[in-house]
């Protein structure tokens, strides 16, 4: 992890950062988006494009926050502010890198593995939640990222610490695969176009997908192909809104995967879908724009009770779903 800019990931593979840095498009007064969230990319061909956020949302006494919009306790602002270590030591807030990550090899069967893991700390919330992550990438899984979850002494138990990726409309996710069928945003929210979010009932771990090891699998897909994906509206409202448009060179199927030795029957599946694009929370109807082609995924995650040191896997792959079943 560069000690500056607050963002580091792996070669044809996963990058995450920090605000305020920017993992596409570096350039003076670029801060990356909002606070309170994990910036996702991917690397390919010496290219990053940001493809997703990742939010933490941790729930005390059936009080959920949202680490994006939650003020932080510094400046009121929306967004908690979220540093780096190399140790479960939070320390205190930077806006520079804490770490560049540490290297290790814990695989003794294949030495040759890398893996670069650090830690993710964030601000207190209102609901005396005190969570913090512990983040690593693999060179023998370069496409993903394992996440870790844990919570400081003497915060308030958390029944769930939701770790949710939040920008599926980015790349227009309207396929959602499971065990026995294919959701489709389109059908599933068919008629609804408001400015809002819309959801339905979440899917029960009887309805996920496992690969080749039992592990859990949740994997979510554009419609179009990349062709249409690169088609933008070229009317005055989404001209003015172009950072919409999707910009990578290729599709990716994104995911979320489960070790089957963690897994309880409380593990499900998790979407909700926009019609139109997230505006800042904006009241005004005009600050919206249709997102091309119709209502898409947004929100996408597994949940599961809090237990500490629970561990998430979250994936962008160009590969085929048949190649990840048999992983």
């Amino acid at each position: 992890m560069p000690p500056v800019h607050r963002c580091g990931g792996i070669r044809n593979g996963i990058v995450i950062g920090l605000w305020p840095a920017a993992i596409e498009g570096a350039r003076p007064g670029n801060d990356g988006g909002p606070r309170g969230l994990l910036r996702i990319g991917y690397e390919w061909k010496g290219i990053v494009y940001h493809l997703n956020y990742i939010a933490i949302e941790p729930v005390v006494n059936g009080k959920i926050e949202f680490s994006e919009i939650s003020p932080s306790r510094v400046d009121g602002k929306w967004g908690k502010l979220m540093w780096t270590g190399e140790t479960n030591d939070p320390g205190r807030f930077t806006a520079a890198a804490g770490t560049r990550g540490v290297l290790s090899h814990p695989d003794p069967q294949h030495p040759e593995y890398t893996t670069l893991s650090l830690y993710v700390f964030m601000e207190a919330f209102e609901n005396g939640a005190r969570p913090y992550l512990r983040l690593s990438i693999s060179s023998n899984r370069p496409e993903e990222l394992c996440i870790e979850v844990f919570h400081q002494p003497g915060d308030a138990p958390m029944e769930r610490c939701g770790i949710t990726a939040t920008m599926g409309n980015y790349a227009r996710l309207r396929k959602l695969h499971l065990k026995d069928k294919v959701v489709y945003a389109k059908t599933l929210y068919d008629g609804y176009d408001g400015t809002g979010f819309v959801e339905k009932a979440p899917y029960p771990v009887q309805q996920l997908l496992r690969n080749k090891s039992g592990d859990y699998l949740v994997m979510a897909q554009p419609d179009e192909s990349l062709k249409e994906l690169a088609i933008w509206p070229e009317d005055e409202q989404h001209a003015a809104r172009w950072g919409w448009r999707y910009r990578p060179f290729y599709t990716l199927t994104q995911y979320w995967r489960k070790e089957a030795s963690e897994a309880d029957s409380s593990l499900q599946v998790r979407v909700n879908g926009r019609a139109k694009y997230w505006s800042g929370g904006s009241t005004d109807p005009n600050a919206y724009i249709n997102i091309p082609g119709g209502p898409s995924f947004e929100n996408f995650e597994l949940r599961e009770k809090y237990n500490a040191g629970q561990k998430v896997y979250f994936g962008l792959t160009r590969k085929p779903i048949s190649e990840l079943l048999e992983q």
